[in-house]
């Protein structure tokens, strides 16, 4: 397996950390203000059934959902990327609830992906190199257990590559800092308010998305260029 050069990863994730300090573009304060689903009211995206004959599931919580499903949509092979939350306590809860951080829920997306066009391990090295997963709690600006860095496998196998990868990562040094990255069994995933689904597709020049999502969606058509759709290059 192939290990990217630390410098690769350590510095646009410094970069981009300061660009959300610099800015004071914390996700929170560009929440939209209109069609937001209130916290009494249920997701509106049905929730995924099993993966299609072929298909296969796998579900990533690295941060703003926001910004994990923009970098995982272009990807060949991945058919779909629903955002949601996943890990919690809570049944069918809300954006506010979640960002409240006590219902135990991370931002997530499960992906539906082609095995025989992108394996398990592509999509865990796509994870890895997008995201701090060296800080508890936190991505940039964005505070709370509802951001932390977690794989929810969804049987041995996938468990098994994650645990290998993640340690074959510290060994290696990658990260400047013990890779702090949660590897828990899947439960229950429920999606998102249909606001936040295809956010950065569709809202791609509000400030949030100029400032911290798209250096993340450069910086993914760089290292991974072979791996993105046709369409996907920006």
């Amino acid at each position: 397996m192939r290990i990217a050069k630390p410098w690769l990863i350590v510095i646009p994730l410094a970069l981009g950390c300061f660009a959300a300090v610099y800015l004071g573009a914390g996700r929170a304060s560009q929440e939209p203000k209109v069609n937001v689903v209130k916290p009494e009211q249920p997701a509106t995206v049905p929730e995924p059934k099993s993966s299609p004959v072929g298909l296969a599931t796998a579900t990533f919580g690295n941060g703003c959902f926001w910004c994990t499903e923009a970098v995982f949509q272009r990807l060949k092979g991945v058919s779909s990327v629903v955002s949601g939350y996943s890990g919690g306590d809570v049944k069918n809860p809300t954006y506010h609830q979640v960002c409240s951080g006590t219902t135990g829920h991370a931002e997530a997306i499960q992906i539906t992906y082609d095995p025989k066009l992108i394996t398990y391990e592509e999509l865990l090295e796509v994870f890895w190199q997008t995201h701090d997963p060296t800080t508890v709690d936190q991505q940039g600006n964005d505070y709370g257990p509802q951001y932390r860095s977690v794989i929810f496998y969804h049987d041995d196998e996938q468990k098994r590559l994650a645990v290998s990868y993640k340690q074959k990562l510290d060994e290696a040094g990658v990260f400047p800092a013990p890779i702090v990255t949660e590897i828990s069994p899947f439960t229950k995933f429920y999606p998102a308010e249909a606001y936040h689904q295809n956010y950065f597709n569709e809202n791609g020049k509000q400030p949030y998305c100029a400032a911290i999502i798209r250096p993340k969606i450069e910086k993914m058509t760089k290292l991974f260029a072979k791996k993105l759709k046709p369409t996907a290059a920006e």
